[in-house]
């Protein structure tokens, strides 16, 4: 147990028994005539007088002041029994707060209020974040300090010693862990109406995803498969190198969007495939197809989750990626190794002309990944390296007429 006390003139002294006698005539201790008195009455008389003399000590707190409760040691006996007739003494005092620890501890109790951290919240609709709040710390051992120094000084008054701290997770924190790290979009025909639906609908399914630390993501397990009883409809799709209808059209530009984005923040691609043929809403070797057989897959490498949000209105999906940056920008360029030109376009007889399938170039390409720091580059990685088939044009053509000569050998 710590006391502390207050030494108000002279050396310090701890009486004990008074012993048996009378103070000699004329004796005065603290302005208190004790002489002829008995010992134990005349120190019982100059405490009285201390008492009602002694300094309180107040310690300031927000919840209600703090009173204590004091007591005092004192040289009084020894001064009695060494008194000189017709003298006048000061006695020696010190004040004392016995249970000063427990006190100031429960004080500090009352006054400390635990911190709450801020929280984020995060949906289709993108995020939200609610502010913690600051603890309210109590330092017990400087209020300790600031104690025994107010009673050794001769103070009446303390200032609960409070101070604010921040949580451990603030707002401003998860706001820097949740910062736009990259984004993708394509262009559609909106007015499509099967494959804007497909498109719209696999989007909101991927908006809202969280990829945790290490985690990976699967383009197939999350937007489910692409069947008339999960809600898509039936649109062009590719299939072994020609454009036929089939359920869930447009669904792999949302693929691709994706696989854009992800490049573009620093995800790991464990899985992604070329169409069959070229697209025209990304550059040749930056498409993802998907089917019931190939799936895109995207790995979080990072120690902290990211999160997708991703839209498709008015004729454009996007695609958007939020996280913790690492201080590092990615892009990603194609390059066309060589084209393949397709044959002469085949003729089929029909009533009107008019080209039933545009031809269309094969070629080879390949992407890269270009990191950098600022405007260093730090690497220039090779994503695939892809080879899709040229089309065959078909063109529909009216027959001409028989010449006259053709009717002639014909009758013949």
């Amino acid at each position: 147990m710590r006391i502390c006390t207050l030494l108000l003139a002279g050396s310090f002294f701890l009486g004990g028994c008074a012993a048996r006698g009378k103070v000699k005539a004329g004796v005065e201790v603290n302005g208190v005539p004790v002489g002829g008195m008995e010992f134990s009455a005349a120190a019982e008389a100059v405490r009285e007088k201390l008492r009602g003399d002694l300094l309180p000590l107040t310690v300031r707190a927000p919840d209600g002041d703090l009173r204590a409760q004091l007591g005092f040691s004192d040289n009084v006996e020894e001064i009695l029994k060494g008194a000189q007739r017709k003298g006048s003494y000061t006695a020696e005092v010190r004040r004392q707060w016995v249970t000063m620890e427990r006190d100031l501890a429960a004080l500090c109790a009352r006054n400390a209020r635990e911190g709450v951290n801020a929280e984020m919240t995060f949906s289709k609709e993108g995020f939200s974040y609610m502010p913690g709040s600051n603890a309210v710390v109590c330092d017990y051992d400087a209020l300790l300090r600031a104690v025994c120094e107010t009673l050794d000084a001769g103070g009446t008054e303390v200032d609960l010693p409070l101070y604010e701290r921040a949580p451990e997770v603030t707002e401003e924190t998860l706001r820097e862990r949740t910062r736009l790290l990259s984004s993708c979009a394509t262009q559609f025909d909106a007015s499509n109406a099967p494959r804007t639906h497909n498109i719209a609908l696999a989007a909101e399914r991927i908006a809202g995803t969280v990829i945790g630390a290490g985690e990976t993501f699967s383009f197939n397990e999350v937007v489910g498969k692409r069947t008339l009883e999960s809600g898509f409809e039936e649109a062009a799709v590719i299939f072994e190198g020609e454009f036929v209808r089939g359920v869930g059209g447009g669904v792999c530009q949302v693929s691709t969007t994706l696989f854009g984005a992800a490049l573009r923040a620093g995800l790991d691609i464990e899985e992604s495939r070329p169409h069959s043929l070229t697209v025209s809403y990304v550059e040749p070797s930056q498409d993802a197809m998907v089917s019931e057989y190939s799936d895109l897959k995207i790995a979080n490498p990072y120690p902290y989750p990211v999160y997708l949000l991703a839209t498709a209105d008015m004729g454009t999906v996007s695609i958007f990626i939020y996280g913790m940056p690492d201080g590092r920008r990615y892009e990603v360029e194609s390059r066309v190794l060589f084209t393949l030109d397709p044959p002469p376009a085949r003729i089929v007889e029909g009533t009107q002309n008019r080209t039933v399938r545009a031809e269309r170039k094969g070629m080879a390409s390949e992407s890269w990944l270009l990191c950098y720091e600022g405007d260093r580059l730090l690497s220039r990685t090779l994503i695939r390296r892809d080879t899709y088939a040229c089309v065959q044009g078909i063109e529909e053509r009216v027959p001409l007429p028989p010449t006259a000569e053709e009717i002639l050998e014909g009758e013949l």
